[in-house]
Parts: structure tokens; sequence; C-alpha cells
């Protein structure tokens, strides 16, 4: 499958576009140039709010595997949902050259030098364990087209880590191939979203029932490439709807009309497809699709601008500032170092004061001192592998760039 890449002249801008600026930044004079109106630069600091929450949800998720998460936020939807509105905001302004080739060639950069380094390690080590992949699933190490590859076990029942421990490191990964894919096919979406904004919107969702309900199948890794686009490709235009201003547009109680039934559905299917965890929505495409589709909406229709978070707020400011500049890092890396926090607690067994005292209230904590030993070890790859994010985004290298010590004002921070 190839990227499609459309004309270099800009599609006409809907009524809609041209009329209201987009939520969470500043509106810009109004332009007649056919792109979305420019806007004010800055950081959308409640965008940035819903990044964090979605990345350390996913790592109680993976941690503690309580499948009620996947209701309670849907992380991965809101993940895709805020690329998305950055990818239509980045098509949206004038360009040299083929239309997109720049914006996608800058996305693919950013992504790819993180992945080469975490990929390096992880094929090292199971390399080293006796897998001897072909060429073919290496490249997909580099150029994540299709999911990377990875044996089904390794080790020994005895071993330090379980003998899924590539399906726990490696299985995360779907997130980038399915991101490559929206992103190499954004120019051609967001065409088709200005001059149909609501067919192609709702576009994924019916095919979501079609592909993700069994109706039709399409076996092997096309088949799971092709899902995961269907369930999260209406969050992902839902993003350029965001950008664009249309979620603005709809009158909020027509919008709470619509996505409070949508979600019901999802919640309803679910509970008539109950797969082997339960309320998992990430095992029911269809009611993950609908309650993520839902759920998003709500969430960027109510979208403030914040170019500084509210006095409640604002002791997190650090953090968000970090895990937002990191964000490909702690994806990447979380899962590898949860599994890593195993053989640290298992060394609590051997200490005099807990051996043979505590031992059974050890068993039971066992996930308690997981989360707590997970974060210094995610912090230290931030150090170690965190800068070459900045690298691949053409930015001066930094270890924690979490914002400290830069400017602020009653209006646009510096970030």
């Amino acid at each position: 499958m190839t990227a499609v890449t459309p004309a270099s002249t800009p599609a006409p801008v809907p009524a809609y576009v041209r009329a209201a600026p987009g939520p969470g930044l500043v509106s810009a004079p109004q332009d007649t140039s056919g792109h979305a109106p420019e806007r004010a630069p800055g950081r959308d600091r409640y965008l940035d709010l819903l990044r964090t929450t979605a990345l350390v949800r996913v790592v109680f998720y993976h941690l503690f595997g309580w499948a009620w998460l996947s209701v309670v936020f849907p992380s991965m939807g809101v993940m895709f949902a805020l690329a998305g509105s950055l990818m239509a905001r980045s098509l949206s302004r004038p360009a040299k050259g083929p239309a997109g080739l720049a914006v996608i060639r800058g996305r693919v950069r950013r992504l790819l030098p993180p992945m080469w380094a975490f990929g390096a390690l992880m094929v090292g080590m199971m390399a080293y364990a006796g897998w001897r992949p072909s060429a073919t699933k290496v490249l997909l190490y580099l150029v994540p087209v299709g999911a990377p590859p990875y044996p089904a076990s390794m080790g020994s029942a005895s071993g330090w880590l379980d003998q899924d421990w590539p399906d726990q490191a490696v299985g995360p990964l779907w997130y980038l191939r399915a991101y490559l894919w929206f992103v190499l096919l954004s120019p051609l979406l967001l065409r088709a979203f200005r001059r149909l904004p609501w067919p192609t919107l709702l576009a994924p969702l019916v095919l979501t029932a079609v592909v993700g309900t069994g109706l039709v199948t399409v076996p092997g890794e096309p088949g799971l490439a092709l899902t995961d686009f269907a369930v999260y490709g209406s969050c992902w235009i839902l993003g350029f709807a965001h950008q664009d201003g249309l979620l603005k547009k709809v009158p909020r109680y027509f919008l709470v009309s619509c996505a409070v039934p949508v979600m019901a559905f999802g919640l309803w299917w679910a509970h008539g497809h109950l797969g082997p965890d339960g309320w998992d929505l990430n095992d029911i495409p269809l009611a993950q699709a609908t309650w993520s589709f839902g759920a998003c909406a709500l969430l960027l229709a109510y979208s403030p601008t914040w170019r500084r978070l509210p006095r409640r707020l604002a002791r997190f400011d650090r953090l968000i500032t970090l895990t937002n500049n990191r964000a490909v890092t702690i994806y990447l890396w979380h899962n590898a170092l949860i599994m890593a926090t195993v053989p640290l607690v298992d060394q609590l067994y051997n200490v005099p004061f807990i051996e043979g005292r505590f031992d059974s209230l050890l068993t039971t904590t066992y996930n308690v001192w997981m989360f707590l030993a997970v974060w210094p070890l995610i912090g230290l790859v931030v150090v170690a592998a965190g800068w070459i994010e900045d690298l691949a985004a053409g930015r001066r290298p930094r270890l924690w760039p979490d914002g400290a010590g830069r400017q602020l004002t009653t209006g646009r921070g510096k970030e």
C-alpha cells in the first residue's frame, strides 16, 4: 500500500472553516486563501492535559490490567484525536511543493528515530535469546507500515521475565503502525473531510461495523491494520473537526444528544460481546469505536482555551510539559519498563525484615510496588533516550524538558 498525496492545489475550505476559528487556540485574522485560518502560536494546555491523562492511563492499564479503565477514559481514541488535530493544523499552513509532503516527512521523521532506538534494543535482546528474524521482519522495525513482529514466547519459565515478554514489550507498537498510516493518508482524508465533513467523519464507524464485527473478515496483518484504522479513524477525523472549528459550530445540546446515544450503543454492544477480559473495550472493536468517538467528541467540543493551566492544576504544569515533550518515548518504553520492575520487586523477598514474615503481604501488594518502581525507570529512560525526540524534531537536545524556568505570562507561555 502506498500513501496517496493529493495535488498541490488546496481544496476549497467549507464555510464553517472560514467562519470561525478553531477551538483551543487564539483566533487569527480571517483570510480567503483557501486554507484553514492560521492560528496564533503556542500550546493549548487543555490538549496537553488530555495527552498526559491518556499516557498515564495507558501505564495504569498495562500495569494493573483493569478492564474498566478502557471505559473510564478512552486513551487511544484521545491520542489519535489530538494527533489528528495537530496534523490538520500543520496541513492547513501554506507550504511549498506538493501539498502535505513536507508535513508528512516531518511527522514521520519525528516518529522513526525514537522507534529505531527502542527497536534496536528489543531486536538485539530477542536475537540474543535465539530469535532469527528475516530481513523483512527487521524492516518493520525501521518503517512500521505493519506491526513489528516478534516471537510468541522466549526464555524459560524460571527466567527473570515471563516467557511472553516480547508480546508485552513490542505488542503496543501497533499504535505506531496505525499512527503512521493516519499520517500518510491525512492529506487525502483532510481533503475529503473539507468537501464532505459528516460522511467522512462517520465512514470509519460504518467500516468498523463491517470489519470489526466479523461481518467481513480480512485475515492477517492487513486485517488488523484495517480494523485499527476503522476503530480510530473517526477519532482522528474528529481532530480535523476540532482544528477547523466544526465542533464549535454545532450546538452543544445537539452534539450531546448525538454523542451520548452513540456511547450508550457502544456499552450496549460491549455488554453483548464481552471478551475474555470482560468489559475491556480493546477486545470489542465496535464498542471501542463508538465509545471513543462519543467521548472524544464531548472532550473536544467542550475544550477551553488554556494558555496556562488553571490555578488548581498549576502544580502539575511541569509534569504535563514533560510528558508532552516526551510522549513518544514514554509510550514506546513504558511496557518494557513495567516488565523490568518484576526482577527489582522480587528482590524485596530477600530483604531480611520481609523474608518469611511479610511474604504474603508483599505478594498481595505486588502491583503497587511495581507501580512505585516504574516511574523512576521511566524517568531514567526519558533522560537516557528522550533527547532523540529533540534531534528528530530538529531541536537542541534536552535531558529533562519540563519547562522549568520558562517565562510565563498572562497570555501565551513559551514552551
